[in-house]
């Protein structure tokens, strides 16, 4: 199939990878194919519903390296489920009776779209291998290819999302800041609450940066500027079980010794736990469009730090997340580079007539390749067992407890 023109849109939560990708692809389509048009729908799924987009000018294609030295969206975001046909009619994106995947198709007709490439996560790339599922089954003959942006880097079958270690770094900026904090109260208890549903990856990986920056930092313990009152003491994730009572006989001597503690804690991390306890209670658990329990109205940090305050002797306690900070940055050098490649390869896919979801295949080689959408799938383990994780944990003295059985 000869490509003529292309979509791109971004849905879901923000990532620091999005207006890089779009940039990425802009380039790599003027590079190489300059003569296929470009459209940006506006919002995500919502503007391919309503049919809003804008269209990449000249101009645009010009100085389209600008977008990489931004976070966020340029062309926006939102949260829309395709298959969840009740949804998107009370949200007035299609009517009643319509079905919103046949609207999106015949939306793309009318916009005479060859490839929809989607930027997102794993509620996106599934809403994506729903569509092209369902282009594929009634012969509308177009391509969706994806590229993997999450912060919780848990895509199946993907290696390595992208974002995901811009996330990490900022998240350590971020906290390296918010610690000082133990110097207003003795006694003080913070816990940096970062982004993670089903995964815990983003909270070891934040750990893991900050950690090694204070190697590399200069101290003055005599007056009580000392590495220890600054350090991870704690980092829960949504794949290991958490034994309060045994973590707080722990964590009193941490602050007997050094005034304070710092956790890091996936927000993923007992959710399982508190959803149970609150249904037991006779309450209503609030659930998005994609059925995921709001996290907001579980509010994980605040649980645990009531949970420990207590046992621990915490005489002042702040709960900070990084998410929302580290989630808007701009892509990092790392990034930048798994973006290049990625987006190339979208690229190539496009033109070549595949569909795919594009990332390294951690069930291939880790080869780079558009993977088959009915093997994409979100809510991808952190795996706990990885040496650096191993040597985070033993370095501040925390025991590996056992692995958690996590729902998604």
């Amino acid at each position: 199939m000869s490509v003529k023109k292309v979509g791109i849109l971004t849905a879901g939560g923000l990532a620091p990878c999005l207006s890089s990708a779009i940039g990425g692809l802009i380039e790599r389509y003027t590079e190489i194919a300059p003569d296929v048009e470009i459209i940006c729908y506006k919002s995500g799924y919502w503007g391919l519903l309503k049919g809003i987009s804008f269209p990449v000018t000249p101009e645009v294609r010009k100085n389209a390296s600008v977008l990489h030295r931004y976070g966020g969206s340029p062309v926006g975001n939102s949260r829309v489920k395709l298959t969840n046909v009740k949804d998107c009619v009370k949200r007035g994106l299609v009517k009643e009776g319509e079905d919103p995947q046949k609207v999106a198709a015949d939306q793309l007709v009318k916009d005479g779209v060859d490839v929809l490439h989607t930027i997102g996560g794993d509620d996106t790339n599934t809403a994506a291998a729903d569509l092209a599922k369902y282009l594929s089954e009634n012969d509308y003959g177009l391509q969706v290819v994806g590229l993997p942006k999450t912060i919780d880097n848990d895509v199946y079958p993907i290696k390595q999302s992208l974002g995901a270690y811009t996330a990490a770094e900022h998240g350590a900026n971020y906290f390296a800041n918010v610690v000082a904090e133990h110097n207003s109260s003795p006694r003080m208890l913070i816990i940096h609450e970062i982004m993670g549903r089903h995964c815990g990856w983003l909270a070891a990986a934040t750990a893991k940066e900050y950690h090694e920056r204070l190697k590399r930092q200069n101290w003055l313990p005599e007056i009580g500027l000392s590495r220890e009152r600054h350090e991870v003491h704690a980092v829960f994730v949504p794949e290991l079980e958490i034994d309060l009572d045994k973590e707080a006989q722990r964590l009193v001597k941490v602050m007997d010794e050094h005034d304070n503690v710092n956790i890091f804690l996936s927000e993923g991390a007992g959710v399982d736990a508190i959803v149970a306890q609150k249904i037991a209670a006779g309450e209503e658990i609030v659930r998005d469009a994609f059925g995921h329990v709001q996290l907001d109205f579980i509010n994980p940090g605040q649980y645990f730090a009531k949970q420990f305050a207590s046992k621990i002797g915490a005489e002042k306690v702040m709960v900070q997340k990084s998410g929302y900070y580290s989630r808007a940055a701009s892509a990092n050098p790392k990034d930048l580079n798994l973006i290049k490649s990625c987006t190339d390869k979208a690229v190539e896919a496009a033109l070549a007539g595949e569909s795919g979801l594009i990332g390294h295949d951690e069930d291939n080689r880790d080869i780079l390749r558009a993977c088959e959408f009915d093997r994409v799938a979100g809510g991808k383990p952190f795996d706990v067992d990885q040496e650096w994780f191993d040597t985070l944990l033993a370095e501040i003295g925390q025991e590996k407890g056992p692995k958690a059985e996590v729902s998604h």
